[in-house]
């Protein structure tokens, strides 16, 4: 019964956990009214609870396989009151910088789910309940939608006072529900980190979160203000159409993971960056609100589909070091939340203008969409010399001229030849002398009429002793009908043949 509840009850953390987050975006329309913040420096306001919550995830990562999902749940929780009581009292630009930072608790808590539900579902499962577990980024919408209404009622101040009720009740819902004999994984830190940093797929998935998530949490942060000061809607319309856009991104999310159970998630990830590169660009024409509303949505959609296929691929690579992967790729998908807000605004008090920020952002897009077509063929040459290096046939590939270019392990275990001795010689290296001229002249007959010739020969290995192969020799020829090479595979049939003697 416990573990049933993780995947609703870690769900639900997560909620509260991003409401907490985006706190004070939410509000910074009606804070604004109380405490005096320039204009540069709203974009530092929103930005801040982003890096804390960006960093934390590491760690929090890590813990999640040491000490369980339950009690790094309640600890963030009970340490969520303090910034949120603090900001509560505030009437400081520097209290809100301070109290916004710890804030930050509340978003790094994403990665101590992707962590801890894995271990109860089969990994062709991974992609949707992480997408599930994901789509508890709606607390960034609930907090969008409903802080702004709740604070014209009884003021910004007392809406923040009310998020320590949250806090408290899902602290003990963690302490009663959370599953105490969750599976730990006790390898050090630094074990874990060695284990991966070399691993180019660690960086590409943290590029690729990096853009997909960070540009849901920069336009979640980002566009409550900028739809007030850029359009001049009401403050409550602005936080409704934000909270579109969370909603539409959220829901997406799970479905992505879906997908990318069923389909070649690569596959998926060229979509997604191939929209966000089109949206930004509609975004950079700075057009009115309908076509604006469109370029919107079109990024929650993409990065929402996104955020589910990448938390596929993670614990598929990395299902060890499932823990501090998840930590860092959605460390760099937080600090993808942090930048965007920071270089619109920068670039708009520089130009007056978005269109070049936006513009900015769909490249780095269109160089992720590179970078997914290169890892999808790279992964397919991985394949390929995955099957040409265990198979227990001997292989050796030369070219057109019978040159040898490659072989196989399997080839230097039944002859005795390394790689480098053979690599660049011809292969009657391995000629026993007892098949005659006339023999060698039909076999390449043969292949040069048919493409393929099998048959049975004797050959010497490098100590001297002769054995029987049964050999197949293919041609290989490019798109223009040249042949490019010679792929032949053989086995020792010696034992076989001395059995049948005796017989």
């Amino acid at each position: 019964m416990i573990k049933k509840a993780q995947l609703p009850l870690q769900t639900a953390n997560l909620v509260i956990g991003f409401m907490v987050w985006v706190l004070l975006s939410s509000l910074l329309p009606f804070i604004t009214e109380d405490i005096s913040i320039p204009p540069e420096r709203l974009a530092i306001v929103t930005a801040v609870p982003v890096v804390l919550g960006s960093v934390l995830r590491i760690p929090l990562g890590y813990y999640a396989n040491i000490l369980g999902a339950r009690i790094i749940f309640i600890i963030s929780f009970i340490l969520l009151l303090f910034p949120v009581y603090y900001i509560s009292e505030t009437s400081s630009f520097t209290g809100l910088i301070i109290g916004g930072t710890f804030l930050g608790i509340g978003g790094a808590i994403f990665s101590v789910g992707v962590t801890s539900l894995p271990k109860y579902y089969p990994k062709e499962k991974h992609g949707l309940v992480n997408g599930i577990y994901g789509m508890g980024n709606i607390g960034t919408a609930v907090s969008t939608f409903a802080a702004p209404v709740v604070a014209t009622q009884i003021g910004w101040s007392m809406t923040v006072k009310l998020y320590l009720i949250l806090l408290l009740v899902f602290a003990a819902l963690n302490f009663i529900l959370g599953d105490r004999q969750e599976v730990k994984v006790k390898t050090p830190i630094v074990e874990q980190i060695k284990g991966v940093y070399k691993n180019e797929k660690l960086w590409f998935f943290s590029l690729f979160y990096f853009i997909t998530f960070g540009s849901f949490v920069a336009f979640t942060v980002f566009l409550p203000n900028f739809l007030v000061t850029y359009f001049e809607l009401e403050k409550v319309d602005a936080g409704m159409r934000t909270a579109g856009f969370i909603v539409v991104a959220t829901l997406l999310r799970p479905v992505g993971g879906w997908l990318a159970d069923k389909f070649q998630p690569l596959f998926l990830l060229m979509g997604c960056f191939a929209g966000l590169t089109i949206a930004a660009i509609l975004l950079a024409f700075s057009p009115e609100i309908g076509l604006y509303t469109i370029g919107s949505m079109l990024i929650a959609t993409t990065a929402g589909i996104g955020n589910g296929v990448i938390f596929k691929l993670v614990p598929f690579y990395f299902n060890k070091q499932a823990g501090i992967v998840n930590g860092i790729v959605s460390m760099m998908g937080g600090l993808g939340g942090f930048f965007p807000p920071l270089l619109l605004s920068t670039i708009h008090s520089m130009t007056g203008s978005y269109s070049i920020g936006f513009m900015a952002f769909s490249q780095v897009a269109l160089v992720s969409l590179v970078f997914v077509v290169w890892l999808y063929y790279m992964d397919r040459v991985a394949l390929a010399k995955d099957v040409f290096d265990s198979t227990g046939q001997g292989i050796l590939v030369t070219d057109d001229k019978g040159k040898i270019l490659s072989v196989n392990p399997a080839f230097t275990q039944l002859t005795g030849y390394t790689e480098e001795e053979v690599i660049g010689s011809n292969p009657n290296l391995l000629s026993s002398g007892r098949q005659s001229k006339q023999f060698y002249t039909t076999m390449w007959s043969i292949i040069g009429e048919q493409g393929a010739w099998q048959g049975e020969i004797w050959n010497k290995k490098k100590n001297g002793e002769e054995y029987l192969e049964l050999l197949t020799i293919n041609e290989v020829r490019n798109s223009s009908g040249e042949i490019e090479r010679y792929v032949g595979t053989f086995s020792d049939i010696t034992p076989s043949h001395e059995e049948g003697r005796r017989s």
